[in-house]
């Protein structure tokens, strides 16, 4: 059951595809490329839903988390691989967000000389 207050509704995702109700074009187009995109290729569709779940964390969009924490499983991942997938991308994150502070050292260490 979801909260009514809230933003993020789960049953939003089974409406996704109504994205081509304002915007056809442009919407189909999107789907063309997002369906090519997942096709087997030089990664595994299993290689390709671990990554899509990992940036789904770092985006943090509820949506994606929920769709690709099912594709994982249903493309053969377990919780283990599946939960190492989301600490890759907390460790980028945050070590993006600290490798910015390198920036900010240089600017206060110019301010303070």
């Amino acid at each position: 059951m979801s909260d009514k207050n809230s933003y993020f509704n789960p049953e939003d995702l089974k409406k996704f595809s109504s994205i081509t109700d304002f915007q056809k074009e442009m919407g189909d187009k999107f789907f063309d490329w997002y369906s090519t995109v997942f096709k087997e290729s030089a990664l595994t569709a299993r290689e390709k839903a671990l990554i899509a779940l990992a940036v789904a964390h770092t985006v943090q969009c509820p949506y994606c988390i929920d769709a690709y924490s099912s594709t994982c499983l249903s493309k053969g991942a377990d919780e283990e691989q599946m939960m190492e997938a989301v600490h890759v991308a907390a460790a980028i994150k945050s070590g993006a967000a600290l490798v910015n502070s390198v920036q900010m050292m240089n600017h206060v260490k110019k301010l303070t000389m």
